[in-house]
């Protein structure tokens, strides 16, 4: 049947999941960090969503589709409360936002952290996030913030900092980060590793986004021994 419909534009869609939350059928869920309306018989046509969208990628649309189904909608819901299940953005901790601080008081002694935004994971992170919009990138092997004590103050302080370890993830980083690299105002790229051998997989990963991203980037690279030392 021909009927109204929601239709979400993946280029501006950022992630933020909030379409997700507010889609009280559970017709949009989360896919590769992008909000996609993956069942079409849960879409009452209301445009619940559209309001919560903070880049307007929603917009509504009139074309072929299966009548809205109200009695799976509740199946649904039902089945959903039983078994406990996650929030509709998916993960709780993939939830896209900016870290706001204040500077700590001069006469304190406890060392604030620098970290301006989550997630931090490479593959949690969202491709178009605001907080990428003129930013310097530091891309990090886990371990590195671990072996060296000042981390914080000498990597993170002032840059959005993506995560990752190459030998225990699946798959490889430098489509995600092309990607981000080639959507976004990006305006240098540090990258942390350690000297193991293992860890250079996130520095190839990276050169290789910059390679097919279309842009000159400056990269500046830190290797990190074990022992907390720069190599």
């Amino acid at each position: 049947m021909k009927r109204k419909i929601i239709k979400i534009n993946s280029e501006l869609c950022n992630g933020c999941g909030l379409c997700a939350a507010a889609c009280h059928e559970g017709a949009i869920e989360m896919v590769d960090g992008k909000a996609v309306l993956t069942r079409e018989n849960y879409c009452d046509g209301l445009g619940d969503c559209l309001p919560a969208c903070p880049t307007g990628a929603i917009s509504f649309e009139e074309r072929e589709a299966p009548a809205y189904d109200h009695a799976a909608v509740m199946a649904a819901k039902a089945a959903k409360e039983k078994a406990a299940a996650p929030l509709p953005c998916g993960c709780p901790g993939s939830m896209s936002q900016t870290i706001c601080r204040q500077e700590a008081p001069a006469a304190s002694t406890s060392v604030p952290s620098q970290l301006r935004q989550w997630p931090v994971q490479i593959k949690l992170a969202p491709v178009n996030a605001p907080y990428f919009d003129g930013c310097h990138l530091l891309i990090a092997a886990d371990c590195t913030a671990y072996a060296y004590g000042n981390f914080h103050q000498d990597f993170i302080r002032g840059k959005v900092t993506l995560i990752g370890c190459p030998k225990l993830d699946d798959g490889d980083y430098s489509e995600k980060l092309t990607a981000i690299l080639a959507q976004n105002d990006i305006k240098s790229v540090t990258v942390t590793r350690m000297t193991v051998p293992c860890c250079g997989g996130i520095l190839r990963a990276v050169q290789t986004a910059l390679a097919a991203c279309g842009k000159e980037i400056p990269l500046h690279v830190a290797v990190i021994a074990p022992d907390g030392s720069l190599v």
